[in-house]
């Protein structure tokens, strides 16, 4: 086995439990991937999810000796980040927990952010009386070994705080995720009679849109499989949604299929979105490009596993 990849979290903005939704899971983000000969821990983000992904280790792994865990966060949006005080490893002695995560420019780093989740005004446990060994580890883009044959390459996305998109790879298998984050567009008026136009602006708004989308695309280049933010339709996205920083179904296929990726995985459903919505878009994106492509869809689910 090269990789395994199981979905613990997979709604975006705010969990959303109850029987609607029982179909595709409520949590918020969080993904396990095991990955080489010794299946090394690998978790996507500590959304509502990571709280059964941890009683899962702890009962699956932690008998089999102390557990070492590397949790790569996108960035520090409630929803990818609030799972993470019921994270039970964090109280486990010996535990050895590796944070990654965004460099935010701001005064406070991860250990800040994150560890300010567990303080007396939020949580009944200090960050100062966790029992795990817990290192934060702060991410620019770059490429770098992870151990045991895993490389990462992280890309910068575009959402409203700053948002990594990470790259894994192991022996010739790569996994692809980005979330949260919108395509990037001309934000200069393009239209001679508005307000503010100047043709010169404008075209380099539309060179620079176009570049760093071709960024993102080159990313993603024949990824076996990519996880992308997926919360809204075409239609959705541009008659409300437009700088929420999340991309459209139509957008994530048409790109997959230009980066010529095996199979792209619908992530970060919206909160509103019921089990019986999902199962007719996927069943309509599948029959607009059936015949027309080689790239696999679906729709992220809780318990799915995936294996390389």
């Amino acid at each position: 086995m090269s990789i395994k990849i199981r979905f613990w979290g997979v709604r975006g903005s705010i969990p959303a439990p109850g029987p609607r939704t029982m179909g595709y899971g409520g949590n918020t983000a969080c993904i396990e991937l095991r990955m080489g000969e010794n299946e090394k821990i690998i978790i996507l983000d500590a959304g509502s999810g990571i709280r059964d992904l941890g009683a899962h280790l702890i009962k699956n792994d932690l008998p089999k000796g102390p557990l070492s865990i590397d949790l790569l966060l996108t960035h520090t949006h409630w929803d990818h980040i609030l799972g993470f005080p019921f994270f039970s490893p964090i109280f486990i002695p010996n535990t050895k927990l590796n944070v990654y995560g965004p460099v935010t420019y701001e005064e406070d780093g991860l250990d800040k952010i994150i560890g300010g989740l567990l303080t007396y005004r939020y949580f009944p446990v200090k960050q100062s009386e966790l029992a795990a060994e817990i290192n934060y580890i702060p991410l620019k883009e770059s490429t770098f070994d992870l151990g045991e044959g895993v490389f990462v390459t992280t890309k910068y996305l575009n959402h409203p705080i700053l948002c990594l998109g990470y790259r894994f790879e192991h022996k010739g298998r790569s996994v692809v995720t980005a979330f949260d984050t919108e395509p990037f567009r001309n934000l200069f008026p393009t239209d001679p009679s508005q307000p503010g136009y100047d043709p010169l602006v404008a075209e380099e708004g539309e060179k620079v849109a176009s570049e760093e989308n071709e960024k993102i695309l080159n990313f993603m280049k024949g990824a076996d499989v990519i996880i992308h933010d997926a919360q809204y339709t075409e239609e959705e996205l541009n008659k409300s949604y437009l700088g929420w920083g999340h991309s459209s179904f139509e957008h994530v296929i048409k790109t997959a299929h230009r980066a010529r990726a095996k199979r792209v995985v619908f992530f970060h459903h919206d909160p509103q979105r019921t089990d019986e919505q999902l199962d007719e878009l996927l069943a309509g994106y599948q029959k607009m490009i059936r015949g027309k492509t080689k790239l696999e869809i679906s729709m992220a689910r809780e318990g799915e596993e995936i294996v390389l």
